[in-house]
């Protein structure tokens, strides 16, 4: 981390309970505020007009969660300067001086629309850059931040599916209120997104479905938001690796022209994370595992064998 020391130190972070009450984890990689001096002074917009591509204060939203036995992740960088739901090389060559190495994916839609691993605009369309990056700066990003970001996920993941057999991936974000086209129907309070039923149990989104909407939220599926690059390359189901991407509208947390918590930040605080949490009823092995005395999968010690497997009885 010698490039970025200090602005970006730690670029992300992860916290892990002591005892984990299911295997699941909940990750924030959209959320990051902390914008490094070179990147505003290379940007023809303002920090303003860069911060409507962050997940507004979802990093708050799961941030206790950790003490209800359940690991978190936030990243700290912006999305605008990488954004580590994509693939590890998706550039578009027109934003760079020199040339890209062979194997990056210069064609894929999420490029096209300049919404690649560095953007190539903000969430609103507006270009970031005055003028073009030199790709060597492009690819140290990726190194210092993207990978070691792909690698801490891995190995959280990891450590869940040999202890429990099974790992549900929980991926929050936060959409505008409204979209950018006009013909688009009124967005909900909440998106599941599951890869259109590839990247998790089918069970998974409809408990966290019913379990929204019995708090009265209103609850979309895949549109606008089915999951990008975290859900479809860490979801599968078939090896008990279950990933479900929730989208929260704003508008239910935050005042949006402000950027400010609104009235309701806190109940979304209360609702969002154990709704999700309830959809570990849909897999099997939820009960609590205790890693300080959990030297492998086959000898995970459960923190406490007596209780239900369902999460149904997990108050959190």
């Amino acid at each position: 981390m010698t490039l970025f020391d200090g602005e970006l130190s730690p670029p992300f972070e992860i916290v892990e309970p002591a005892s984990w009450r299911a295997p699941i984890i909940f990750n924030s990689p959209h959320s990051g505020s902390v914008y490094p001096i070179d990147f505003l002074n290379a940007s023809r917009i303002d920090l303003a007009a860069l911060r409507r591509s962050e997940d507004s204060f979802m990093d708050e939203l799961i941030a206790d969660l950790s003490d209800r036995g359940f690991p978190t992740i936030r990243v700290n960088f912006p999305r605008s300067y990488v954004d580590v739901n994509r693939e590890p090389y998706e550039l578009d060559p027109r934003m760079f001086n020199g040339r890209l190495p062979s194997f990056a994916n210069t064609r894929s839609m999420r490029v096209a629309g300049g919404l690649g691993t560095i953007p190539r605009v903000v969430g609103d369309g507006q270009e970031i850059y005055r003028e073009r990056l030199n790709v060597d700066e492009a690819l140290g990003r990726i190194e210092a931040l993207y990978k070691p970001y792909h690698r801490a996920l891995r190995r959280l993941i990891n450590k869940a599916h040999q202890a429990f057999g099974t790992v549900i991936l929980v991926d929050c974000h936060s959409m505008p209120s409204i979209g950018v086209s006009r013909d688009e129907p009124r967005r909900p309070d909440v998106v599941i997104g599951d890869r259109y039923g590839t990247s998790c149990a089918s069970l998974l989104p409809e408990i966290v479905e019913e379990m929204m909407s019995g708090l009265g939220y209103s609850i979309g599926r895949n549109k606008p938001y089915a999951g990008g690059f975290i859900t479809e390359h860490y979801g599968n189901p078939a090896s008990g690796l279950h990933t479900v991407q929730l989208e929260l509208n704003r508008a239910i947390y935050m005042d949006e022209r402000r950027r400010e918590r609104s009235h309701r930040f806190r109940r979304a605080r209360r609702c969002a994370g154990p709704g999700a949490a309830r959809g570990s009823r849909a897999v099997p092995g939820s009960g609590g595992v205790d890693f300080q005395h959990c030297h492998s999968g086959a000898h995970a010690k459960r923190a406490n064998p007596e209780s239900p497997a369902s999460p149904m009885c997990l108050h959190i």
